[in-house]
């Protein structure tokens, strides 16, 4: 799903009133009335108050439809206009006649802190004050209003996006804005809903379809995507029959040390259970035991030091290498790890220890082969490319980054983010449950092992980020949050290819 640009939506709903030949109020009335019916299929005529607070430009024309149709279906609504400014715009207004028509309780007009309602904890808020619209941080008494609402207890709903929230950027301040526990959004999600910083102001979101125009949308070029289901079964590469595990690649995994050898167990599993076809681990000799007890699908090589890397030794030639996992940074290990370097021209992926061997050492980034895959989460991108401002701050240097050394970037967080050249690829899988140890070790096994298997590096990095959200999704269903580990994510895998194809042929 393509993330619009508040400038793009509001273009898409020009080019839409214009070829399709009805009016901006028409237009309105046809994303209220999808917000209606989301409200109405939700509360089936609940005896709630539901109070609606609409500013006076179109997010609030919207809230005004809604009001309408609420109060036509019998639902007790009592509507606040925030009066912020004497301009209205001709949506508003026209909005605002009709709901007078058909209620003799009109709309409360709210121009000072004197004049704020009392919220109820069980009323049902609407949010229809600011919408993309919004270009400076919302103060003063309507601010206080904001922080009013968010104090209630009462849930609260947002129209479009929460009042006070930017469409592309992070606010400078974090007063003066909503926190929805529900946002219904028109045509696309907004690009901070997935960002650290103000995911949390959104809630749920569900995206509503109001029918802007098709060819504007398609022919849009967008640098940020969504990846859900549809787009990720897109990615995926369907089995010959005729086939042997030559044809499905050889992933090699390089790290481990003394106590943490279940890293590279758990990245090699994901590698296997992710497609690969063989699967070799270079580790200390103390790893030797572990790995062929946990893993005997997999071969193993070790190094002639006993508890850490010193001198990586192969006689083949894998398809990816996937390097860092609980290698340590330590003097010898980062010598083992210049030279493996030095002598793969391949993309490889680089995880753990091996981004901070990256950091320690920043001349070794001019050693990456091209379009390798870097899989840090925040704290190892700040050692790599120093400390950011802000979330929009934090992409301009990833961008920066990723072109200088050519490589594609997975930041791994609630929403995991994919960075390859201009694009952002950005993961709607996962769930609370996989904040756990060793689930990163997971993702970098997965990632590797559809490498070997011959797919792109960026589309195994997106694809498989969605798999490895995907399997924390079925075993989040199996057991709740508390009790994911990473081999659970891990054992899920397979159910999550299944959930993945399950109306194709063969997975049925």
């Amino acid at each position: 799903m393509k993330i619009y640009s508040a400038e793009q939506l509001q273009k898409a709903d020009s080019l839409s009133i214009k070829n399709q030949n009805i009016s901006s109020t028409e237009l309105m009335e046809r994303a209220a009335g999808l917000v209606f019916n989301q409200i109405h299929s939700r509360l089936e005529g609940s005896d709630i108050g539901i109070k609606i607070f609409c500013g006076i430009g179109n997010n609030g024309g919207d809230g005004l439809v809604v009001a309408r149709m609420l109060v036509e279906h019998g639902y007790k609504v009592k509507v606040f206009v925030v009066n912020y400014s004497d301009k209205r715009s001709r949506d508003f207004l026209i909005n605002y006649d009709r709901f007078k028509n058909i209620t003799r309780d009109w709309p409360e007009l709210i121009k000072n802190q004197n004049d704020f309602p009392k919220i109820e904890e069980g009323d049902f808020v609407i949010d229809a004050m600011f919408g993309i619209g919004l270009n400076r941080p919302i103060e003063g008494w309507v601010a206080a209003l904001v922080d009013h609402i968010n104090k209630s207890e009462a849930f609260i709903l947002a129209i479009d996006m929460p009042s006070g929230l930017y469409a592309e950027q992070v606010p400078e301040s974090h007063t003066g804005i909503i926190k929805a526990d529900f946002t219904l959004t028109f045509q696309s999600p907004k690009f901070t809903f997935f960002l650290p910083q103000t995911m949390d102001y959104i809630g749920d979101f569900q995206v509503l379809d109001i029918g802007l125009d098709r060819d504007f949308l398609v022919q849009t070029h967008t640098n940020a995507r969504l990846i859900g289901k549809e787009e990720a079964r897109l990615l995926y590469k369907y089995r010959r029959k005729n086939s042997h595990k030559g044809d499905y690649g050889h992933t090699l995994i390089i790290g481990g040390s003394y106590g943490k050898i279940g890293s590279i167990v758990l990245s090699a599993t994901a590698a296997l259970k992710s497609g690969a076809g063989l699967c070799s681990v270079f580790s200390p000799e103390c790893g030797y035991e572990i790995i062929q007890t946990a893993l005997p699908e997999a071969m193993v090589i070790t190094d002639k030091q006993k508890k850490h890397l010193s001198e990586i030794k192969i006689d083949f030639e894998p398809d990816v290498i996937c390097f860092g996992m609980g290698a340590g940074t330590g003097d010898a290990s980062l010598n083992a790890f210049e030279k493996l370097l030095k002598e793969t021209t391949q993309p490889m992926l680089i995880d753990a220890d091996g981004l901070n061997m990256l950091s320690k050492r920043k001349e070794l980034l001019d050693l990456l082969p091209e379009r390798s895959v870097l899989t840090p989460h925040p704290k190892e991108l700040e050692r790599l490319i120093g400390k950011w401002d802000d979330d929009n701050h934090k992409i301009k240097k990833v961008q920066k980054f990723i072109k200088k050394y050519n490589v594609i970037l997975v930041l791994k967080g609630a929403h995991s983010f994919c960075f390859s050249k201009e694009e952002i690829f950005i993961n709607n899988s996962g769930n609370a449950g996989m904040s756990t140890a060793g689930a990163g070790d997971v993702l970098s096994g997965i990632i590797s092992g559809l490498i070997s298997q011959k797919y792109d590096p960026v589309i195994a990095a997106v694809f498989g980020m969605y798999m490895h959200g995907l399997a924390g999704d079925v075993a989040a269903k199996k057991m709740g949050y508390e009790a994911i580990t990473a081999g659970e994510i891990n054992n899920n895998l397979g159910s999550a290819f299944l959930e993945l194809l399950r109306e194709e042929d063969g997975y049925n």
